[in-house]
């Protein structure tokens, strides 16, 4: 199973990271993609595979609403290119992102058609110009400019054929997004918490769509020696995953009364202007028995346990989110410090 770490797009910030996670052992690392709370996530991987030789590098995860699929391509294209091949897109229909531009999440029908198109250009595929159709207030036609000639398909011409195309991964919650992820993409990425009996239900949906399809999951992990503190550390990351298992107000997959109730009052107290943060309004809403059971948080023997647990129910790979902004930062540092050391080692 493949650790990889989830970290800011700042430039400077990104390659720093990525050169200590290379040292450390870890798979590959995520940036965030989220315009108007953090610098542009393609300039933060260019910088990141800059530094390093074998780290995996992706997006976790850009959405399918502020960049055209010929754009997001052909971003992920050029990283891919100047890395030498180690990366991975990672995609879902959109928080943050939206939510600062005042949207929400992308619907399904236009998230089913972005990544059908996606794939079609990272494959240098010809793509018609209505499959993701401009609004003509906003662009018209360019046979109404009456040239002699024009492109009557769209296609990344730039892709050398020799080059490796850029797998795909979708972070999904609700099953529509899962079976659908499963038959257009190359993994799964589940965002269901570190519980293991949501992981089965998501994974047998996925399976459903696809038997051989990659499989996955987002994971709040904080490893501290001291319990009490690294739930602390976790939570604020913690509520914006666990919210997206009630992004609408209707709680996805299995879940006791508990839970859900937990999950409902998340969904109406998320402060979105203090989004993830762990001095958030909405980390107090999060008991330490839900936090027990969606994050793993604790001393590396409990760390590692958990995450052999979930190498047991099938995952290929896993995302680790840390110590969330707005915590203690010397402890924070503590944590991942001990998180390289005791619990990376074990997956190499």
């Amino acid at each position: 199973m493949q650790l990889w770490t989830l970290t800011y797009s700042d430039p400077d910030h990104a390659t720093r990271a990525a050169v200590r996670a290379e040292q450390a052992g870890w798979h590959g690392l995520v940036v965030v993609d989220s315009q108007n709370l953090a610098p542009d996530s393609y300039v933060g991987l260019t910088a990141a595979a800059l530094a390093t030789e074998r780290l995996g590098l992706g997006t976790g995860v850009t959405n399918s609403v502020t960049r055209h699929a010929a754009v997001t391509a052909s971003a992920a294209a050029a990283v891919q290119r100047v890395s030498g091949g180690r990366m991975v897109l990672g995609i879902g229909r959109g928080d943050s992102a939206l939510a600062h531009l005042g949207r929400a999440p992308g619907r399904l029908a236009g998230f089913e058609a972005y990544l059908r198109t996606l794939g079609a250009y990272l494959s240098r595929q010809e793509v018609p110009f209505d499959a993701l159709p401009f609004d003509d207030t906003v662009a018209p036609p360019v046979e109404d400019l009456g040239l002699a000639d024009h492109p009557t398909t769209s296609r990344l011409a730039w892709i050398r054929p020799d080059e490796p195309r850029v797998p795909v991964e979708v972070a999904a919650t609700g099953p529509r997004v899962i079976e659908m992820a499963a038959r257009l993409t190359d993994r799964v990425m589940f965002t269901l918490g570190a519980n293991a009996d949501r992981l089965r239900w998501g994974i047998e949906k996925a399976r459903a769509g696809r038997p051989d399809v990659g499989i996955g999951a987002y994971v709040n992990l904080v490893c501290h020696p001291d319990r009490a503190i690294a739930r602390d550390l976790v939570r604020g990351g913690l509520t914006t995953f666990a919210r997206f298992s009630v992004m609408h107000g209707d709680a996805q997959g299995p879940l006791g009364a508990d839970d859900r109730a937990t999950l409902e009052g998340l969904h109406a107290g998320y402060d979105m202007t203090r989004h993830t943060r762990s001095d958030s309004p909405q980390a107090g809403l999060l008991p330490d028995a839900f936090v027990d059971r969606f994050a793993i948080a604790g001393p590396p023997e409990h760390c590692v346990e958990r995450l052999q647990e979930l190498l047991s129910l099938g995952l290929d790979k896993v995302i680790v989110t840390g110590p969330s902004a707005g915590s203690d930062a010397a402890e924070a540092s503590r944590a991942a410090a001990l998180m390289d050391e005791a619990v990376v080692p074990e997956f190499a």
